[in-house]
């Protein structure tokens, strides 16, 4: 198996990534997510170093991208949600120093309104009325909630992050959707399970090359995968991870952030090749 995965990476390396539309937009919103969540991360760090009176009073926080493609953290008031206590704005790929900060207007903006409204919703059906236990929860982790807002869709994406070090977790997601009134109006399960992957393989002798998981519901990669493996791709020494499913096979690239499929007949034949060989 070690063989076929080297050949596939020389393979894919040599190509131009070429995609048709529907794995185009898994790839673009992948990103998407990774950009969001990082601004949250560094816009909580920052929140916990530098504002420490203001930490009793905060509600909760969210990211989203701005109309100039900036990320903007906002941190929330516990007594009144429609009060903004900070603001965070980062560039497009956010780096841990924001590039501004706001604690003057207050005022939360429409678009954070709905983006507040989702959230919320969404933490309250995993949290509070998850009476058919849709959602699953695990020790030593946690859900993170991702609204995104769109002049076409509104999604609240979940996914789950590890909080103990040297692992990633992929699955245990959830997508929920909202109309444009920011009502409910379906969930789903993106993976039907949880899988746990380590930093690294303990043995310098055989570092991890890459990693691989099946998906049976769905035939390409997800977009929460790609965000996860962004997330921690300067923790792994692995820089890559496949997605097999019934026809297709998804490799995506960590550290160039590209993404190539290939059909399930053809990973078949490489692989028997390589048993034969």
């Amino acid at each position: 198996m070690q063989k076929a995965i080297l050949i596939l990476l020389l393979f894919s390396s040599t190509l131009i990534y070429s995609q048709n539309r529907e794995t185009e937009n898994i790839l673009n919103e992948g990103k998407l997510l990774f950009r969001i969540e990082k601004g949250s991360w560094y816009g909580t760090d920052d929140m916990l170093a530098r504002f420490k009176t203001k930490q009793d009073s905060i509600g909760g926080y969210l990211s989203y991208e701005t109309e100039n493609n900036k990320i903007r953290t906002i941190f929330f008031s516990r007594f009144n949600s429609d009060e903004i206590l900070i603001r965070y704005e980062f560039d497009s790929i956010p780096k841990p120093q924001p590039t501004t900060i706001d604690t003057v207007n207050t005022k939360a903006s429409d678009l954070e309104k709905s983006l507040i409204s989702i959230r919320q919703d969404a933490r309250n059906r995993a949290y509070t009325n998850n009476t058919d236990s849709f959602f699953s929860f695990y020790e030593n982790a946690a859900l993170n909630f991702i609204p995104i807002i769109t002049d076409k869709e509104s999604h609240v994406f979940v996914i789950t992050g590890p909080q103990v070090s040297g692992i990633i977790l992929l699955g245990n997601d959830y997508k929920l959707s909202y109309d444009k009134k920011n009502k409910f109006t379906k969930k789903e399960k993106i993976h039907n399970t949880i899988l746990q992957f380590p930093y690294t393989s303990g043995n310098k002798e055989k570092p991890t090359i890459s990693t691989i998981h099946s998906h049976i519901t769905s035939k390409y990669i997800s977009s929460t995968d790609i965000c996860t493996l962004l997330l921690y791709k300067n923790f792994v020494e692995w820089n890559q991870h496949i997605v097999i499913s019934d026809k297709e096979v998804s490799i995506f690239d960590l550290e160039k952030e590209s993404l190539f499929t290939m059909k399930r007949k053809a990973w078949d034949k490489i692989y028997n090749q390589e048993k034969d060989n």
